[in-house]
């Protein structure tokens, strides 16, 4: 898709949507789920809301490039909403194929509709003509990341898989399903021209509207990456048994848990995402009791067979699908998180009993927030071991095994990409 739908100056609105969630994207955590529901974006049609998000995902996805480009370009930086104007026209003329007279002219409306703006139609005309004549790279995985980030990743995992990771950022991913039956996998596989992953998950590369999608209204599968379904598989829970997932919005390893037949107990602090819980379980036809509550000073006494915690992160394993998080990230908010996961990991294990099990994951490429975390818990925690996960258990992919037994699964360890995750398992005594 090149072009939206709307014919209104050349597609004007769509473009203003897609500055406004842009913006939003870019202005903290979680703001490009809030940009998603700006009333602007909602006002258009599905293909001008579709060209929208598609324009903003792709400028996210090359963010540092663009700006590279742009700079180069540019001696004294303009005010915001003109670099946010010039990344979407860098991001339609090279990534989308929008015809140039097309992202510069409209680029150049944009600017040309905020009044206190209007002095900078000539540089972002001038500018983006420019670029066209000297076409940039786009692809340069040293710049794909924020700088600060992509050394922590080439510390952490070395210069060759730094660049993998990073490589993964400008890809866009395919969508995975996790099922409630696992034995109709090659049924729905078929349906959902899907392939069959470790572990069960499928994934298709099918695009739009997931209601119309063979099996959604059934409540057959949901959505739920192929990462993030490894971690309640590894749980390996018993109809029966007792689970509690903790942080459990927005829900996908809690549907796991019911649908092994573990009768589960949810926690999650926050009200609004507790309640999408709730809204799967009905549409997937299974049930679980929901508390809303935070989850390191829950006051209920009972203790579980098994517990999940996957805790609050810097979600930065996560870029496939949220790119923003790369942006809205700072170098502050790893020690932070850090400090919240030890407390969360100390309340999980006063919740696993006796011989139960704990597995803890986090979304994040973060050291600290992985193996860090785990090594200061066990030598805090007497009675409580490491339960090492064996080779390819739970679907995880070979090269994420470490010689611990824990997993460290980075975006490039699955063919066609996956999310980043950190797992481990542990025993109590």
């Amino acid at each position: 898709m090149t072009e939206p739908a709307s014919t209104d100056k050349a597609g004007l609105p769509a473009r203003a949507a897609a500055l406004d969630l842009l913006t939003a994207a870019l202005g903290g955590r979680a703001g490009m789920d809030e940009g998603l529901s700006h009333p602007a974006l909602a006002a258009l049609d599905g293909r001008d809301r579709a060209f929208a998000r598609a324009l903003v995902m792709a400028t996210l996805r090359h963010l540092g490039p663009i700006d590279s480009a742009l700079q180069s370009k540019v001696k004294k930086a303009p005010p915001d909403k003109v670099v946010q104007v010039l990344r979407l026209g860098v991001a339609q003329a090279f990534l989308l194929k929008t015809p140039v007279h097309a992202a510069v002219g409209a680029s150049v409306d944009l600017v040309a509709q905020d009044k206190g703006l209007q002095m900078f139609k000539g540089l972002v005309n001038a500018v983006l003509r420019g670029l066209v004549r000297e076409p940039p790279a786009l692809d340069d995985p040293e710049l794909l990341a924020p700088s600060w980030l992509y050394a922590r990743w080439r510390a952490a995992f070395g210069a060759d898989e730094a660049r993998q990771i990073a490589r993964a950022i400008a890809e866009e991913p395919a969508t995975d399903l996790s099922l409630k039956d696992p034995a109709r996998a090659a049924e729905l596989a078929a349906a959902l021209e899907a392939q069959v992953l470790p572990g069960g998950s499928l994934r298709t590369a099918r695009r739009g509207d997931l209601s119309t999608w063979p099996g959604f209204a059934e409540g057959a599968w949901w959505v739920q990456d192929a990462s993030a379904a490894i971690p309640a598989r590894l749980l390996a829970v018993r109809p029966g048994e007792t689970a509690l997932d903790l942080c459990a919005a927005p829900g996908g390893k809690t549907l796991q848990l019911a649908a092994a037949g573990a009768t589960v107990t949810a926690v999650d602090r926050a009200p609004g995402r507790l309640k999408r819980v709730g809204e799967n379980l009905a549409r997937m036809g299974l049930g679980a009791e929901t508390v809303t509550s935070d989850a390191a000073i829950w006051s209920d006494k009972r203790s579980f067979d098994a517990v999940l915690l996957d805790a609050p992160c810097s979600a930065t394993g996560t870029f496939r699908r949220h790119p923003d998080v790369l942006w809205a990230a700072k170098p502050s908010d790893v020690a932070g998180l850090a400090a919240v996961q030890s407390k969360l990991l100390d309340a999980a294990a006063r919740r696993t009993k006796p011989g139960g099990r704990l597995v803890y994951c986090v979304c994040s490429l973060e050291p600290e927030e992985g193996e860090g975390q785990v090594a200061a818990f066990l030598g805090r925690t007497p009675g409580v071991t490491l339960d090492p996960i064996a080779e390819g258990e739970g679907g995880a992919p070979a090269a994420s095994q470490r010689p611990d037994g824990t997993l460290r699964i980075l975006p490039h360890h699955t063919e066609g990409g996956t999310d980043g995750f950190y797992v481990a398992r542990f025993r109590k005594a």
